[in-house]
């Protein structure tokens, strides 16, 4: 049963229209929630990042999607502002890959080293939203996609406290070979 749900979840996440980030209508906090639901790769790190908040437990139950949203909300500003931020697409295909084997392998580092990479891992989602926000309503995108992303976090914790942990640690190597199939298919 786990290996055919595994195996449609990988199907589910690898076209490559996934990685496409189409462009959005001016519709404000609509567009703003919208846009982290528009590719695979933002939906792989973010419920990981949820995965591994409810693995971690305690204050990184809210620290890391607090940290990771928070840092996103800057690097919005940044892309939106057109500030140049190198390696971006990289590194939120990295993020995913990560964030996943993280939690496959139940790895548990200093949550102060965990919260900087959840927060550079932010910062390259955000800059990637902001880049693609609308001009003329900036402040309602961003608010829509921080929404969105704080509900895929959600999502992440519930499934988290709500599976055995051997079944968190293969969602959490589904997420990371998901992660490595859109990289080797961009």
């Amino acid at each position: 049963m786990f290996r055919k749900t595994l195996l449609v979840m990988i199907a589910a996440l690898t076209p490559a229209a996934a990685l496409a980030h189409p462009g959005h209508d001016p519709g404000g906090i609509a567009a703003g929630l919208a846009h982290p639901l528009g590719g695979a790769d933002h939906l792989l790190a973010m419920i990981s990042l949820g995965l591994l908040a409810a693995q971690r437990g305690g204050r990184a139950t809210w620290a890391l999607p607090a940290g990771f949203v928070g840092a996103m909300l800057a690097g919005g500003a940044l892309g939106a502002a057109g500030v140049p931020l190198p390696a971006v697409e990289p590194a939120i295909l990295a993020s995913a890959i990560v964030i996943g084997a993280m939690v496959a392998g139940a790895l548990r580092p200093p949550l102060a080293a965990t919260l900087a990479g959840a927060a550079l891992f932010g910062l390259a989602h955000g800059w990637a939203h902001g880049a693609e926000a609308p001009s003329g309503a900036l402040l309602p995108f961003m608010a829509g996609f921080a929404l969105a992303t704080a509900a895929l976090h959600g999502v992440g914790i519930l499934a988290g406290h709500a599976i055995p942990a051997m079944l968190l640690r293969g969602a959490g190597a589904a997420a990371t070979l998901a992660g490595l199939m859109l990289a080797v298919a961009g």
